[in-house]
């Protein structure tokens, strides 16, 4: 039996602290596309948890249009804006274990929330990357293949740390062709409520 998990806030609070952190609307998308993305694997993995999955997606990059400059402290600025709005240490913890790659001294992804959110959310902007590329500009249609080439090809978003995907898919015990595939489909499950990404 899965622990409940509290993030201590509703959703409607968590993206009004994105909303004061984040003008960017492609900010506000990414955060949006992660936070639906981990709801669909709690659906699938810890149905009980699915509104603490999808705050921790919603807020996992809350203080990177502040302080992108400042990799090694990401999440870190974001810890004391959440804890001010009532967000819990199990909320802070598992956001901030998405960055533990860029900084030894923050918790490592344990929990398989943790673990899908540390695998999906730099692929999910691959993915989203790619589809505006696409004539459909839809997910609908994507595939594996396209996405697999997209991931070879270093310059097409080179931001995109494909490491982080890499070993993200190790920590999950999944191959990259399970992941890529799984992500695709957590994706398409609400693409068609906005189908198009990218589009104004």
């Amino acid at each position: 039996m899965a622990d409940t998990l509290s993030a201590g806030m509703t959703r409607d609070a968590a993206f009004a602290l994105l909303s004061e952190h984040n003008k960017d609307p492609f900010h506000i998308e990414h955060a949006e596309t992660v936070e639906q993305t981990m709801r669909y694997f709690a659906r699938e993995y810890d149905p009980e948890n699915e509104e603490f999955w999808g705050i921790v997606g919603l807020l996992h990059d809350l203080d990177w249009e502040e302080h992108s400059d400042d990799p090694a402290n990401h999440t870190i600025y974001a810890a004391k804006d959440i804890e001010a709005a009532g967000g819990t240490p199990e909320l802070i913890r598992a956001i901030q274990t998405h960055t533990s790659d860029f900084n030894p001294e923050l918790p490592k992804p344990e929990l398989m929330m943790e673990k899908i959110l540390f695998a999906t959310e730099e692929l999910t902007g691959l993915i989203g990357a790619a589809i505006v590329m696409r004539p459909s500009k839809s997910v609908m249609d994507f595939s594996v293949k396209s996405l697999k080439k997209k991931f070879k090809d270093k310059r097409f978003a080179a931001g995109v740390s494909r490491e982080v995907i890499r070993s993200g898919a190790e920590m999950l015990g999944w191959d990259l062709d399970e992941l890529f595939a799984r992500t695709i489909e957590a994706m398409q499950s609400f693409a068609p409520d906005r189908d198009t990404f990218g589009k104004e």
